[in-house]
């Protein structure tokens, strides 16, 4: 089962009150959504409430996602980067009541990508995904180790049982393939 249907079958579980499910919802996307949340709010105590909130949201109105064909990722991340810019607008308007232009608050604009930007990055992501899938099952995690989560090269050399210059060859070659892949 691929990550997008497993996290699809999750939130389709949540809407029905499966508490498990839910926890295993958390744990697979809490660190992006956290990491989103950050970003926006530059708030390290703010980010874990916001998110906490976006993830009783997601209780709540899990019943809501339906499934598409788009990553169910992007849905969770526009519910995730909208309350984290409500957060932010909502703490900027407290910051200047008493003094602040109030009607240059309310026209902030929202700086995000749209629904097309949305659709884009989410059919990009499908077609990375599809040629992450042609990598060797230990290149793929090499690279997700390496660019994606930020682990080190010893790191990975360690991990995967090899040399240091063994995980650079690894890497190298799996980002001119990736590369090959993606301009087919």
């Amino acid at each position: 089962m691929s990550r997008q249907t497993e996290i699809e079958a999750m939130i389709g579980r949540v809407a029905l009150g499966d508490r498990a499910a839910f926890g295993a919802l958390y744990d697979a996307t809490s660190a992006k959504l956290f990491g989103i949340c950050l970003r926006v709010l530059n708030d390290r105590a703010e980010a874990e409430d916001a998110l906490q909130e976006i993830f009783v949201k997601l209780w709540h109105n899990a019943g809501r996602y339906q499934v598409n064909g788009l990553s169910p990722m992007t849905w969770l991340i526009t519910i995730a980067r909208n309350h984290a810019i409500d957060r932010l607008r909502a703490r900027r308007k407290a910051e200047s009541r008493g003094g602040g232009d109030m009607d240059a608050m309310a026209d902030l604009a929202d700086a995000g990508p749209g629904p097309e930007a949305l659709a884009v990055a989410a059919s990009e992501n499908q077609r990375i995904d599809r040629c992450m899938s042609e990598l060797e099952p230990d290149r793929a995690a090499a690279v997700r180790g390496a660019y994606l989560t930020g682990e080190s090269y010893a790191e990975l050399a360690e991990r995967h049982g090899v040399p240091l210059n063994t995980m650079r060859t690894w890497l190298r070659r799996s980002l001119m393939r990736l590369k090959e892949c993606l301009t087919r």
